[in-house]
């Protein structure tokens, strides 16, 4: 009998919110879409984090001017002074989480690596793996450019996965605006989507509760048991099925 096996495919994002490694903890093979055209004002070069002041953008200057059709593998950073900007305001904002003694320094060794990479999808892996080690996760890289890829957006995907013998795609919920699944299907590839409701609260500085931020926030806040307030994997199995978690 054939293991079964789940594939992710999703852009690099900048030290992403919790909801992203949950991803990568439920996939076999989590492939980094790198080869997708990057978009301004998004996730892939910035993220928030959670200060006395409010919530505040952390955000990695990228050339953009002229290059409205780069992907993202090809977008490169501008100043390399970004790096110990945001190191301040990290530390700024978290010195007195009971975990940042734990993690400070080694966040600060990997700025001071990031200030000499050159593409945002080198510093994007960087935090990315780091953060993954932290959290107990060891799930497969893979990068787009390391497989065949067909012109059609969803195709694409479904190419990927069945090139890694993926028999489910995992995807984000936005993507069911778009999805054309027969592409999955001729392949016998199941879809599902990810739910990202239902996440616990964790004890947190600064103010009201707030889910949508780095993924920092919780590590710093719980430390070892940052694995245990991510999301138990809840997913919808196709677009007309009922939500199931992942524990039943």
């Amino acid at each position: 009998m054939t293991e079964s096996r789940t594939a992710v495919v999703t852009q690099s994002n900048y030290i992403p919110w919790k909801g992203y490694f949950d991803q990568i903890r439920a996939a076999d093979e989590f492939v980094l879409y790198d080869d997708a055209q990057y978009t301004k004002r998004d996730w892939r070069n910035r993220n928030k984090i959670k200060t006395s002041a409010g919530l505040h953008w952390l955000s990695i200057p990228v050339q953009v001017k002229g290059k409205f059709f780069q992907k993202i593998k090809d977008t490169q950073v501008v100043d390399s002074s970004w790096a110990q900007k945001h190191w301040r305001a990290i530390h700024d904002a978290y010195a007195r989480a009971p975990h940042y003694r734990e993690y400070g320094d080694r966040l600060r060794e990997l700025y001071s690596l990031a200030e000499n990479l050159t593409f945002l999808s080198e510093i994007n892996f960087l935090f990315i793996q780091e953060c993954c080690e932290i959290l107990g996760i060891s799930s497969r890289f893979t990068w787009s450019s390391d497989y065949e890829l067909k012109e059609d957006r969803t195709e694409r995907l479904a190419h990927i996965c069945a090139q890694v013998k993926a028999d489910t795609y995992l995807s984000g919920p936005a993507a069911k605006d778009y999805m054309e699944l027969g592409y999955f299907r001729e392949r016998g590839i199941a879809v599902r989507y990810f739910d990202y409701r239902g996440y616990p609260e964790y004890p947190q500085l600064h103010g009201p509760f707030e889910h949508a931020v780095s993924v920092l926030d919780l590590i710093f806040h719980v430390g070892p048991e940052a694995s245990s307030f991510l999301n138990p994997c809840a997913v919808e199995h196709d677009a007309n099925q009922k939500l199931v978690s992942g524990d039943e």
